[in-house]
């Protein structure tokens, strides 16, 4: 009788801990370990590009069913930089990201496709100057693990998308200057102590 009860308590323990190894984790975004990288055509001449940076938000990664995982974050348009000084004050004012109006950018996912283990479709609504638009974020998994210097649960991703901004009614100088915007992003966030 012993040895059933001893049992039942070890299968109880170790369902526990497959239970609690399956939960969600919600991992918060590391501002100085993430950067959102914006490129334009420049009148065919140029690419250049900007960066937001001072990024927060939360990751939530499901390992046991990864289509429910979830990411929410908030991009500070005061924090562009273009490298160029007056552009970066042009791009507050009311005519391009309006910044005293809208001082955020967002990002809500809605749905998330798992391609393999490491390669993510990661569908949202994007949220500039107002308007809310869907857009796909092609997300690689770089590293799940713990992080050597935090000790933390840690995980890393990198993620690419496209959209034209003039359907966020920032349409400026097109078509000279062009209306596709191509995003690059690379982002660590870290589990909570």
């Amino acid at each position: 009788m012993k040895g059933l009860k001893a049992l039942s308590l070890g299968l109880l323990v170790a369902v526990g801990s497959n239970f609690a190894l399956a939960a969600p984790v919600d991992y918060k975004i590391d501002p100085t370990h993430t950067a959102t990288v914006f490129s334009w055509n420049h009148f065919g001449f140029s690419t250049p590009s900007a960066n937001f940076s001072d990024i927060q938000g939360v990751i939530q990664v499901d390992e046991a069913n990864p289509a429910k995982s979830s990411v929410d974050v908030i991009i500070p348009i005061s924090s562009v930089n273009t490298n160029v000084k007056a552009l970066d004050q042009e791009f507050q004012e009311e005519a391009w990201f309006n910044a005293a109006k809208f001082p955020n950018i967002t990002f809500k996912s809605t749905k998330v496709e798992t391609k393999d283990k490491k390669h993510f479709k990661i569908t949202g609504d994007l949220t500039v100057k107002g308007v809310t638009k869907p857009v796909v974020l092609d997300a690689t998994l770089n590293k799940l693990g713990i992080h050597p210097m935090s000790k933390l649960p840690t995980v890393g991703f990198n993620a690419t998308t496209t959209f034209d901004r003039s359907a966020f009614g920032i349409g400026n100088y097109v078509p000279n200057v062009g209306d596709k915007i191509t995003v690059n992003i690379t982002t660590e966030a870290s589990a909570a102590k």
